[in-house]
């Protein structure tokens, strides 16, 4: 979709043609008209300071897809994250909503917050995939054949698209 455009007069009498901006750059997008993006939604950039979304930003130690779980670790003296895993113990800590290459920096939003753009989930419970780094299950790993994995509800589902991150304490499959 090409980008809304609109008329202004100038102090001189003549019309001029003008775009809408979707996202800002700093202080030479001041006094701007704004539209917004292809997700019916203003970005980020367009808020003041203190005002959008609570995220944080880590780099990523392997590729993420957008609405994977991810875990907050450790990469030599860096803080990075990389895709939550039941099986491995490594316990969700937040989610990206953007996918992300291995040494990007990635947008982690935190637990409260909501994932979106998923398919085919229902209006249950939801735990960390044991079987899918960064992905949800509707059940948890079964304590007779996982030992050693963790179990972890992750959130709850509140239509086949999105949930709710609320992850619980991880618990150790012993």
């Amino acid at each position: 979709m090409s980008a809304l455009r609109f008329l202004t007069r100038l102090a001189t009498g003549k019309t001029q043609v003008l775009a809408a901006i979707t996202s800002s750059a700093g202080a030479g997008d001041g006094n701007k008209i704004v539209a917004t993006g292809g997700d019916g939604k203003l970005d980020g950039t367009l808020m003041p300071t203190g005002v959008g979304a609570d995220t944080t930003v880590k780099p990523a130690t392997e590729n993420l897809a957008a609405g994977d779980l991810v875990n907050f670790h450790d990469n030599g003296g860096t803080p990075s994250v990389r895709k939550a895993d039941a099986s491995n113990g490594r316990q969700a800590d937040g989610f990206v909503l953007a996918a992300v290459t291995s040494g990007s920096n990635a947008t982690v939003y935190p637990p409260g917050s909501q994932v979106t753009g998923l398919t085919g989930l229902t209006i249950s419970t939801y735990y960390l995939s044991n079987s899918t780094a960064g992905s949800i299950s509707t059940t948890p790993p079964d304590p007779a054949s996982n030992i050693g994995h963790i179990m972890q509800a992750v959130g709850r589902a509140d239509s086949a698209t999105s949930f709710y991150f609320n992850p619980e304490e991880p618990t150790e499959i012993g």
